[in-house]
């Protein structure tokens, strides 16, 4: 359940749905369900495998495992940079959840149209003040429950919040395919159509389909292998990284159910990109009885959900700085809230006062940046290196892989599926990062 925690966040209810706007709907989606299953699911069983054999943080766990003379360990730092990056911007758009949480409380959407609700959002990620204020609350929140120790009661309430998260965006999803026009939403979303493909290149979206699994599952940069060490050795891996992805897709794919046929109904458009859900759910709450409500329990959860994940990612950031200085936990934390602040506050400001860099072309922003170099970059290079240390005889081996991971009771993994992992995974991924990169150069 904490690794479920910490891979149902923001990746799901925030980014899939404007990922799969992009995309193409529903071909994107039936892709990316198929990334999930053959690299998804097989690349978590290795990080957990890893973390548990190890008893490590990323930042140790290959020195513990590899041959004596080997430079697995190496990664450790790419690994430990990946952590910090996602950071950088998931902790702005971590404080957008609270604000727009008391925001609606308030009523300040309360008669708004469609237009005026986008932008509203506009008008508040154009503020400075609001953009750091609220990414430094989130900051100082989740190093001080890291160093309060109060990682365990948070854990318990997030099981309880994520439980009523599912039971609130289940409502959505029904209140919006009643809506008028939500219908064409539906077929976009559900229905796939193969000319969206044509439009943005098949290994585009396989790219981006790649990307957005390993970034939801929070896989690559051993966000995961930190709970494997936790996991004991009663429990086989297979079993607990598949119960991880079936939570962690169907709040994704109901997600999606809300956010794009909301977008038809209001006639929005679904390929805007990182605002998409604060431009189309106080729409869907303002039609609603008792809407204010609805909308402040919603971003409630989400605030939860997304404060797991943070919490979880700065108690590996702070195990990082432990781990390598041996240092105590109350001076890892103190240090990393002032680096994280600091490293946070280009994409809080991307979209104000350095609104006019733009990294990656027109219209783009810092968080484009920073979330292309964490999901299309270090994310599925992290998952080759992880595959290709836990089956290559270079590296951990296959057998020890094998024995960690069929440790305990529970679903195994196969011998049979000695060939795809050893041979058959890591060229996949590779071959979706370079083709994924020379489709979008040449695109």
């Amino acid at each position: 359940m904490l690794s479920a925690g910490c891979a149902i966040g923001l990746g799901n209810v925030w980014r899939f749905p404007f990922i799969a706007g992009q995309y193409g709907g529903a071909i994107f989606v039936l892709i990316y369900l198929v990334c999930l299953v053959i690299f998804g699911v097989p690349v978590m069983i290795m990080e957990f495998s890893v973390g548990r054999g190890s008893g490590k943080s990323a930042a140790r766990s290959f020195h513990e495992l590899e041959p004596k003379g080997k430079k697995w360990h190496l990664f450790s730092w790419a690994a430990m940079a990946g952590n910090y990056l996602l950071m950088m911007f998931y902790t702005t758009v971590s404080g957008w959840m609270i604000a727009y949480m008391v925001k609606i409380a308030k009523g300040d959407f309360v008669g708004l149209s469609p237009d005026q609700v986008g932008g509203a959002f506009g008008g508040f990620v154009s503020d400075p003040a609001q953009m750091v204020g609220w990414m430094i609350l989130v900051c100082v929140l989740g190093f001080g429950i890291c160093v309060g120790g109060l990682v365990k009661s948070v854990e318990k309430v997030a099981k309880i919040m994520m439980i009523g998260l599912f039971v609130i965006i289940a409502i959505l999803a029904i209140r919006v395919i009643t809506l008028p026009g939500a219908g064409a939403g539906l077929e976009f979303y559900l229905k796939p159509n193969l000319n969206a493909i044509k439009q943005q290149g098949l290994f585009t979206v396989l790219f981006a389909a790649l990307g957005q699994a390993f970034f939801t599952l929070s896989l690559g940069i051993g966000s995961m292998a930190i709970f494997g060490s936790y996991i004991n050795k009663e429990k086989r891996l297979a079993g607990e990284a598949i119960t991880v992805t079936i939570l962690d897709t169907c709040a994704a794919l109901l997600a999606g159910l809300v956010v794009i046929p909301a977008c038809f109904a209001f006639n929005l458009n679904p390929t805007q990109g990182p605002g998409l859900i604060f431009a189309t759910l106080p729409n869907v709450f303002n039609g609603m009885g008792l809407g204010q409500l609805w909308g402040a329990l919603f971003f409630l959860f989400m605030t939860f959900a997304a404060m797991s994940t943070v919490i979880a990612v700065f108690e590996n950031i702070i195990a990082f700085a432990m781990d390598i200085t041996g240092c105590t936990r109350i001076k890892s934390t103190l240090i990393n809230l002032v680096v994280v602040i600091i490293l946070s506050l280009p994409c809080a400001l991307g979209f104000n006062v350095l609104s006019g860099f733009e990294p990656m072309g027109a219209g783009s922003m810092v968080l484009d940046l920073e979330d292309f170099i964490l999901s299309n970059n270090l994310l599925p290079l992290g998952a080759l290196v992880y595959a290709l240390f836990c089956v290559s005889k270079l590296g951990w081996g296959f057998d020890n892989f094998l024995k960690e991971a069929n440790t305990g009771t529970g679903l195994g993994l196969s011998a049979k599926l000695k060939p795809y992992l050893v041979w058959g995974l890591p060229l996949l991924l590779a071959l979706f990062y370079i083709f994924g990169y020379i489709n979008m150069i040449a695109g």
